[in-house]
């Protein structure tokens, strides 16, 4: 195996938790689609990032199943990793920026992939939740843990047969959650991952979290 750094993105704050990143850094030694889809089923990881120019911040990013143009988690650990101020997608540049514990990403919900977004009555019910719950397509499950404070308690089902039966930090949702809200949300995701979010008047989004080495 070439070098592999796997991260956890979105970590608590206790530095705990936190969604799971393989970054390939050196991403010559899969130079194709098809091997990069590969490496990212057999690791198996939610996300897998092959980086293209560690500079300019050229990333391809990965699922066990399917190549993404867009994600959240995988593009806030990228920057960190990479420390760099620009990643350059075939969406358009993500800016990032550092904030002490926080790395922080400026994107456009609409970059998003779409997201089935379902609120409950009350955190026990997001709880409660089977992984994955019955149905089909991406579910994002939320509910108010404190409205007022803009406090969301949030679980993300992919149900897309790829053996990821729950997310435990998704970037995009938070997004999308927070462009439908339009207002700024700290998200508790999965079994203690937290995100941020910030809408600007522009119609961007900052998505921030922690991220640590996992090994």
């Amino acid at each position: 195996m070439n070098e592999l750094d796997v991260l956890s993105v979105f970590c608590g704050p206790d530095g705990r938790h936190g969604n799971a990143l393989g970054v390939v850094r050196d991403s010559r030694h899969y130079p194709d689609q098809a091997s990069r889809q590969a490496l990212a089923a057999e690791l198996g990881f939610s996300e897998t990032v092959f980086v293209d120019d560690p500079e300019r911040g050229h990333i391809d990013i990965y699922t066990p199943g399917l190549r993404l143009p867009f994600a959240g988690h995988p593009l806030v650990g990228a920057a960190w990793l990479l420390d760099i101020e620009v990643l350059e997608l075939a969406v358009g540049e993500v800016f990032a920026r550092q904030d002490g514990e926080f790395t922080w990403i400026t994107v456009r919900p609409e970059w998003a992939p779409p997201r089935t977004l379902q609120r409950y009555a009350s955190v026990a019910e997001v709880d409660a939740l089977p992984a994955p719950p019955p149905g089909e397509g991406w579910l994002y499950a939320w509910a108010w843990q404190d409205e007022a404070a803009g406090r969301v308690r949030a679980r993300g089902f992919p149900r897309r047969d790829d053996g990821i039966a729950e997310d435990e930090a998704t970037g995009a949702a938070a997004l999308l959650l927070t462009a439908e809200l339009g207002r700024a949300l700290n998200i508790t995701q999965g079994r203690g991952s937290q995100l941020l979010t910030a809408p600007a008047p522009d119609g961007t989004i900052e998505l921030g979290g922690r991220v640590r080495f996992t090994h």
